[in-house]
């Protein structure tokens, strides 16, 4: 469980966020949408304990967020992370000996999955490539908690059908709780359970996706099209 109570980041005057309170329960998939500067990045880094609110306490179970929370979570940063001079089972290598949750077995088959090659240098990627390479040293971790910010960004729609494959067979239901931004919200669809809308640094919306699904008949895209403007949502 992760709780976000009175949350507010400041820089300089402007508000990243505002007096935010949330509670992300265990075993859930959530999705945290909105438009660019809503401050879906900002509440992703301050649950990996790599920002500090300027008011409020965010926990991740019973542990205030700090740079230390890192061994209890998996963050996939939408920028960084990987390193450019090493080869793909180096990286592989580098995160099993600074995590001890890290499953050389799973990155084994998500090494097959994703079709990597273990001896390609990073620089030699493509950024779907990358993309997929970060998703692999993520979801190795048995971890609680999976934070994946932007997953999907600047990858072609090939590329993001990959990775939602990735996360539907990889992820631990019930078990895991997993919390993505993206913009992609039409593939991301089918994974999410829960639903919540930035806008201006605070939360404007939350719902249920089966909910919305089975009681008004509604994709996420249309629910968010009929709960705000056309461009809130793009």
């Amino acid at each position: 469980m992760i709780e976000l109570t009175h949350i507010t980041k400041e820089y300089g005057k402007r508000k990243s966020l505002n007096d935010v309170t949330f509670t992300f329960e265990k075993g859930k998939v959530y999705g945290i949408l909105g438009p660019n500067g809503s401050g879906k990045s900002t509440i992703m880094k301050m649950m990996a304990g790599l920002v500090y609110p300027s008011k409020g306490i965010v926990k991740v179970g019973e542990k205030k967020a700090d740079r230390k929370i890192a061994s209890n979570l998996a963050f996939l940063a939408s920028e960084g992370m990987l390193y450019p001079s090493f080869k793909i089972d180096q990286m592989i290598d580098f995160f099993h000996s600074q995590y001890s949750d890290f499953s050389m077995e799973k990155a084994e088959e998500l090494l097959v999955f994703m079709e990597l090659d273990r001896h390609q240098k990073v620089s030699q990627l493509s950024k779907g490539q990358q993309g997929r390479l970060k998703l692999l040293l993520v979801l190795s971790r048995q971890t609680d908690v999976l934070l994946l910010d932007e997953p999907f960004m600047g990858l072609d729609p090939m590329v993001r059908d990959t990775i939602v494959k990735g996360l539907v067979s990889f992820i631990d239901y019930g078990k895991q709780t997993v919390i993505i931004t993206t913009h992609e919200i039409t593939e991301i669809e089918p994974v999410l359970e829960e639903a919540i809308v930035l806008e201006k640094g605070q939360i404007r919306a939350h719902c249920n996706v089966e909910e919305i699904r089975e009681e008004q008949g509604l994709s996420i895209l249309e629910w968010l099209k009929s709960t705000f403007k056309q461009e809130d949502v793009s």
